[in-house]
């Protein structure tokens, strides 16, 4: 047997989507760990559940596609689509009942005891009937429309992710059957807080439930109970040319709505008549049926505990977020980044000096032009209203806001328009790929020349979500990289293919390219009998190639660490293929987003940090970057930091040579939770600035010297700094 076709024997792959189900059963033992903070549990319940949608709606919804036309290649694991798609609802069925059994058996009677009550109808005071009886009257009744579903009038379009009531009905005088449905109008908020307790709770759809026989006068309603449907929602932009993108992907925003049903949930309560008839209705085969034993769609899990009152106790701690002086907004940014580079480990650093850079640029009489890629950023992102004001003090700026984003599609043509409107120059992407590299340019005339001053990072420029993804970022005015990045957007916006870059690797190909050439390094590293060592973490695994290059890296002797946060086709412990690999996965408080790739050549190191997985779309058919961290101290913290994440024995589980997932034994071990350490670290690093301020601020009352006992003021644009 060659040794290629062993290293890519489908026995040593796992399948993608059922890796992806094993992260998201991860999430949900931290709902179910007891050393978390209770009111963290319940989120991490409603996580598991907006984990799930997605997944249904983009990767389940195309193995159903793929499965309709028979689809005749298997994955890297050896399965067909169709058996992939029975094999993840299977999985997903037993995650539902270990869901619902976590919340049923663990999280409700613990908030129970706690003083917090999700009530029923039957459950309320009084006072509280009257109230929802008076707000189903005067707020809810209104804006419900029943939907009749008969001979004459069909069964209505029911949206993707909307609740839903499916009532069965008897005419008072007479017999025989009707039906309706009645959308759950999301414009309320679902979890209504109720009077006479603190923290007394009933959903939305229990009231609309307790009175919709008042919605049905001279019928009986015999029946009702809440569905959702999950469609696919995946986008099918055809990219001929980008000039009509923005158009096209407006188009199949408002298709994909009425994509096919991929998932239906309903309560465990429904008659099987009316589960039949919805089966017939929306066309949903049984596998992928869902009976919930509790309320559909748990996400309404993190809206409850963002009501709760008194019981921040029962929260993860405050930290407070670093934020180093010169990167201020009272300090000049530039100067600070000519002095030396600076590496950002978010949250733990504040995302702060991200947006100052861009705030700074764009008033800046220096500033000659702001280039920047823009992939997912918050609703009211103030980097966008920074660009906009660039432009309009006459600066040249050059956007690409990635259009084709998922699920952040209709929030990217907005914001593609505002740029526009505002004086920028947007670019929509390149044809066939998407861009996902996190890059931003300021170009400056000074005293030497130009010179350009560049942002680059692991995740998205979104002020909001950069609070809990963990992400790292480097300022640099670095020459070399400052050409590159110059190269790369006029390769974005233009017809440029430069030939060579000098520091940066760029997808498609070139991190791919890059990775391989280091991997082969090791290999022959380790055949010189030196040693070698690879240190990786991303947050998926699934390309087939780099797989099969990583099993021949370990046969051949190489240590491989590997940080993975969800999917993991690699298998470990096969024997002479990857018992030199071992993988770890962290979940916890923060969603582990950074890339980091290090490679230790007989003590010659190296450090890069990425936008870039090691999954082939990331690989092919996206725009990434992946870049060096060169100043030795910053590249000594990246692996400082990796090494924390690495021995972190609270958080992290180690993938098995069963393919189970297990945790770190602690016997005898000092617990070490890193996302906790880094934050303490943060905070005491604060801490310690406030203190050095205080202690060098002058006291209150200073005598006056005489003008020739005065000091010599010091002068620090030199960049040295007082002892």
């Amino acid at each position: 047997m060659s040794e290629k076709k062993t290293y890519n024997d489908p026995k040593y792959y796992t399948n993608r989507e059922l890796s992806w189900i094993d992260f998201n059963d991860r999430v949900l033992e931290e709902s179910r760990d007891k050393t978390n903070p209770l009111l963290e549990r319940l989120k991490f319940l409603s996580i598991t559940q907006s984990n799930l949608d997605e997944f249904f709606m983009v990767r389940v919804a195309s193995l159903a596609k793929l499965a309709a036309v028979d689809y005749p290649k298997p994955d890297a694991s050896g399965l067909l689509a169709s058996e992939q798609l029975r094999a993840v609802n299977k999985r997903a069925h037993e995650m539902l009942i270990k869901q619902y059994n976590t919340l049923n058996r663990s999280l409700i009677p613990a908030i129970e005891q706690i003083g917090v009550h999700l009530k029923s109808h039957t459950d309320l005071t009084p006072a509280q009937f009257q109230f929802i009886k008076g707000y189903f009257h005067d707020e809810l009744y209104p804006v419900l429309t029943p939907m009749a579903d008969d001979s004459s009038r069909p069964f209505p379009f029911i949206a993707n992710d909307t609740l839903n009531l499916a009532v069965q009905l008897t005419p008072t005088n007479g017999s025989g059957r009707l039906y309706a449905t009645l959308q759950i109008p999301d414009v309320f908020p679902r979890v209504v807080r109720l009077p006479g307790e603190d923290n007394a709770f009933i959903l939305l759809e229990e009231i609309i439930k307790t009175f919709v026989g008042q919605l049905f006068v001279n019928y009986q309603v015999k029946e009702s109970v809440v569905f959702r449907v999950i469609r696919d929602m995946d986008l099918d932009v055809a990219e001929e040319d980008t000039s009509d993108l923005l158009k096209d992907v407006q188009q199949q925003l408002k298709l994909r709505e009425h994509g096919r049903v991929i998932r239906l949930e309903v309560e465990n309560s429904i008659s099987k008549k009316l589960l039949k008839r919805l089966n017939k209705e929306l066309g949903t085969p049984d596998f992928a049926v869902y009976e919930t034993n509790g309320p559909v769609d748990l996400t309404f899990l993190s809206k409850l505990t963002g009501q709760i009152i008194n019981h921040d106790d029962l929260k993860y701690p405050k930290f407070t977020a670093y934020q180093p002086k010169e990167l201020d907004s009272n300090h000049d940014i530039f100067a600070a980044i000519r002095s030396h580079d600076w590496l950002m480990q978010h949250p733990y650093d504040k995302f702060d000096p991200v947006v100052e850079f861009i705030r700074q640029a764009a008033s800046d009489p220096d500033t000659l032009a702001i280039k920047m890629t823009l992939y997912r950023v918050s609703g009211e992102s103030p980097i966008i209203r920074y660009l906009g004001r660039a432009a309009q003090n006459g600066k040249q700026v050059t956007v690409l806001v990635e259009v084709k984003a998922r699920f952040d599609e209709q929030n990217n043509v907005h914001w593609a328009k505002q740029l526009e409107k505002m004086g920028c120059h947007v670019i929509y992407g390149l044809i066939g790929l998407k861009t996902h590299c996190k890059l931003s340019l300021v170009v400056r005339r000074e005293q030497g020349g130009i010179r350009r001053y560049m942002h680059m990072g692991t995740g998205n420029y979104n002020d909001v979500t950069a609070h809990f993804y963990t992400d790292m970022g480097l300022f640099t005015v670095n020459n070399d990289m400052g050409i590159d990045a110059t190269n790369i957007f006029n390769m974005l916006s233009g017809y440029s293919k430069p030939p060579f870059f000098h520091q940066l690797h760029i997808s498609p190909d070139g991190i791919r390219d890059f990775i391989d050439d280091k991997l082969d390094q090791a290999i022959e590293t380790v055949k010189e009998g030196k040693t070698a060592t690879v240190k990786m973490k991303m947050n998926s695994l699934s390309d087939q190639r780099m797989i099969a290059h990583l099993y021949k890296a370990s046969h051949a002797g190489v240590k491989i660490q590997l940080i993975i946060r969800g999917i993991c086709c690699l298998k470990v412990g096969i024997p002479d293929v990857s018992e030199n690999i071992t993988v770890h996965s962290i979940v916890g408080r923060f969603l582990e987003h950074s890339r980091i790739y290090s490679f230790d050549f007989d003590g010659q190191k190296s450090v890069y940090l990425s936008s870039a997985d090691l999954m082939t779309r990331n690989l092919n058919r996206r725009v990434e970057l992946l870049f060096p961290i060169l100043q030795p101290d910053l590249s000594s913290r990246v692996l400082q930091i990796y090494e924390t994440m690495w021995h972190d024995n609270v958080k992290t589980r180690i993938l098995q040579a069963d393919n189970t997932y297990k945790h770190v034994d602690r016997r005898g071990l000092t617990p070490l939770a890193s996302q906790e350490a880094f934050a303490e670290a943060a905070t005491l690093h604060v801490k310690r600035d406030q203190e050095d301020a205080a202690a060098a601020a002058p006291s209150e009352f200073q005598p006056m010297l005489s003008p020739q006992n005065q000091p010599n003021p010091l002068n620090y644009d030199d960049g040295s700094e007082p002892d």
